[in-house]
């Protein structure tokens, strides 16, 4: 009898912000680019502020800003 299980899977994903675009990078998948226009409270927010994010099943979470994007491919 066969046992099925479960496992979460770490997925590498870089952010970057140049130009005026967030820039999101899976490892071995196609980038996406947000543009800063459309989330304004990354784009006024300062480098700490766009560092405290994490993963969430649908997207990216800031903690500091409480903003949150939906990205293709999780």
């Amino acid at each position: 009898m066969a046992v099925f299980t479960t496992r979460k899977q770490k997925k590498d994903i870089k952010l970057t912000f140049d130009n005026g675009m967030l820039y999101v990078e899976w490892t071995g998948g196609k980038p996406q680019a947000f543009p800063l226009a459309w989330l304004p409270k990354l784009l006024n927010a300062n480098d700490e502020e766009r560092a405290d994010w994490v993963l969430t099943p649908t997207g990216i979470h800031w903690n500091k800003l409480n903003e949150d994007i939906t990205v293709a491919g999780l």
